[in-house]
């Protein structure tokens, strides 16, 4: 069967509607809906952040240079057994040389005045008179110091003599955490590594942690390049019951933060580490009733995850959005922006809270985005799936109603559709309407003034006659709107 979607523009018989002369759009007088503007078509690709290539031949000299003088100095270093801190026990092995140093004075003394009295008597040689010398002891045979050759990190091999293409991905993240200064990205990386030993991280994907911690931090979806999101929800971490369960002692701070390293390291597996590949995470940050004064304990917990990601998982962000950002968050960032370097700044976004939307739709597509965030994805989603296709878009001008007609020409059909207006504030019915005449219209959704915090509606319908599924979006407000629909059909066995 084929399923065709027909979009119809007409005027609302409605009184004008007043607005702002800059949110007409330059349009004067009476509101006119031109049938061929408003026709659907797909919802574009996102434009998300481009990832620094990890190409050879793309590098400057100096960056090229910089790779090749930290991968000799950590060749040297890991053949060298020096990439780890010694333990405080292991003490060099005193030599049988070190032990012949000088002879007391008094020795000496003594053996002098036994020659000059076998001189004096004419007695026996020299040689005899000397006190037999004891056998020497063997000498210890130095241990063979064993070298990790293995060493890696995220399951890439860091001995460059390898010849792993990954190692210079990853070499090259430590090298634009720090400008390419090729000393301070060495010690980074030893550090990483030295910090990665003492916090057990070969175990931690097998830790389980309290489930509620769940709602803090999650990941979810891929943005319009393929990199992995990461959802972060502060508000959460306000609340009292949230609090107690996981914050309340130190115990379970330090629980927390294994918690918090163990999602970074599940997003971390999503990657490619590859020079044409995905290599890094978006990190969505929800500021939403997060009131900046918190608790201590709170604070502290955050800023110390926050600390522990900067420092041990470099350039890992493709972009850090901000949404729901309150006016003293603005304000806080304008006092911190002289001290980024220029890298962080461009990866930062910010959006207020009527924004939020707008803002994730110019980095994810719309059946990326969570519903709660204006987008079309649920969790656990068993109707729609990325195999589905994409969405499809129409834009209703202001004062216009906008129809979507979805024939359904045979009998035992079921229909699934998803349908979000970006903003809402607009009146909103569903129907189907039968072939038949002397069929009566079935009221599937009556007309509902829809307000700007409505998620996206996802409706199911069978229907057992031939006809159509009429959907009807009126905008009776002063600003153009973002209609976007997805919808399936399967066939249903009676």
């Amino acid at each position: 069967m084929t399923v065709e979607v027909k979009v119809e523009a007409v005027q609302v018989a409605e009184e004008p509607v007043k607005v702002a002369t800059e949110e007409l759009e330059k349009v004067e007088g009476e509101v006119k809906c031109e049938k061929d503007e408003s026709k659907p078509k797909l919802v574009e690709k996102s434009s998300s952040y481009r990832e620094e290539s990890n190409f050879l031949s793309d590098l400057k000299e100096h960056e090229k240079k910089a790779l090749n003088e930290l991968k000799t100095k950590l060749e040297e270093a890991i053949l060298g057994n020096s990439i780890f801190k010694k333990d405080e026990k292991e003490e060099a092995v005193k030599t049988p040389a070190a032990e012949e140093e000088e002879k007391p004075a008094e020795v000496c003394e003594k053996e002098a005045e036994k020659k000059e009295e076998c001189d004096n008597e004419e007695q026996k040689p020299v040689e005899k008179c000397k006190e037999p010398e004891p056998a020497p002891e063997p000498k210890p045979e130095a241990e063979a110091v064993e070298v990790d050759e293995d060493i890696s990190i995220w399951g890439v091999p860091l001995l460059p003599s390898k010849g792993n293409e990954s190692t210079n991905v990853v070499l090259l993240k430590f090298l634009r955490a720090r400008e390419f200064k090729v000393n301070e990205a060495f010690e980074m990386l030893k550090k990483t590594l030295q910090w990665r030993k003492e916090f057990k991280i070969d175990t931690i994907l097998e830790e389980e942690f309290e489930a509620d911690l769940a709602s803090a931090a999650y990941m979810s979806g891929v943005d319009g390049e393929g990199h992995p999101i990461c959802y972060n929800i502060f508000g959460v971490l306000e609340r009292e019951d949230l609090y107690e369960k996981t914050l309340a002692t130190e115990e379970k701070r330090e629980q927390f933060l294994r918690w918090r390293v163990q999602l970074m390291e599940k997003g971390l597996q999503k990657l490619d580490f590859k020079a044409d590949g995905i290599n890094s995470l978006v990190q969505i940050n929800d500021l939403n009733n997060s009131t900046g004064s918190s608790k201590k304990e709170v604070r502290a917990a955050v800023n110390k995850a926050v600390a522990l990601l900067q420092d041990n998982y470099p350039e890992f962000v493709a972009k850090n959005i901000f949404i729901n950002v309150p006016f003293w968050y603005y304000a806080f960032h304008s006092l911190l922006s002289p001290f980024l370097t220029q890298r962080t700044r461009s990866k930062l976004v910010f959006a207020r809270p009527s924004k939020v939307t707008d803002t994730l739709l110019k980095y994810i597509p719309i059946q990326e985005i969570p519903i709660q965030y204006g987008g079309i994805k649920r969790e656990n989603d068993f109707e729609f799936s990325n195999a589905d296709g994409e969405a499809t878009e129409v834009v209703i001008k202001a004062g216009c109603t906008e129809t979507i007609e979805i024939p359904t020409p045979e009998a035992g059909t079921t229909f699934i559709w998803d349908v979000t207006v970006l903003g809402w504030e607009v009146n909103y019915t569903e129907e189907f309407v039968p072939t038949d005449e002397n069929s009566y219209t079935m009221i599937i959704q009556k007309c509902k003034k829809m307000g700007s915090d409505e998620e996206a509606v996802r409706k199911t319908f069978k229907n057992h006659e031939a006809g159509k599924i009429v959907i009807t979006v009126q905008n009776s407000s002063g600003k153009k709107k973002k209609l976007i629909y997805r919808f399936k059909v399967k066939k249903t066995c009676f």
